[in-house]
């Protein structure tokens, strides 16, 4: 395997959030690039072919990261991608990847709720990537 470090995309409209992850994964040993939009992260995918995709739910609109899992898997199907979410605790409304309804509908690899550990989200990462 080459020494290319990995490439991560994460997009989310919550700034302070985003530098936190951002901070976070490069940490962990990974390239990062920022999206603080559904329509800005649509536009680093026409340019860029992450690794893997960390992308918030509710943005510009309350399924922004489902939409733009969606679209990302069309253009990229082996990317894993990972939603991460505060919407379970916003809303009491649960994802279950598990379950075979909400995976037809719901392209990512992994549901997180945000708050994620630096070491659980390593973990993930590395699982995904299969590292």
């Amino acid at each position: 395997m080459s020494n290319k470090k990995k490439l991560i995309l994460i997009a989310d409209d919550d700034c302070d959030y985003l530098f936190q992850m951002e901070a976070m994964v490069s940490n962990l040993g990974f390239d990062v690039k920022t999206a603080d939009s559904q329509h800005e992260a649509e536009l680093m995918l026409d340019k860029v072919k992450p690794d893997l995709a960390i992308f918030d739910l509710m943005m510009e609109n309350e399924d922004s990261g489902f939409l733009l899992a969606y679209k990302a898997k069309r253009k990229y199907p082996e990317m894993p991608i990972i939603i991460a979410s505060a919407a379970t605790a916003e809303t009491g409304y649960s994802f279950d990847l598990h379950n075979s309804d909400d995976q037809n509908w719901i392209k990512a690899d992994l549901y997180l709720e945000k708050g994620i550990r630096s070491d659980q989200l390593h973990r993930e990462i590395n699982k995904l990537l299969k590292l």
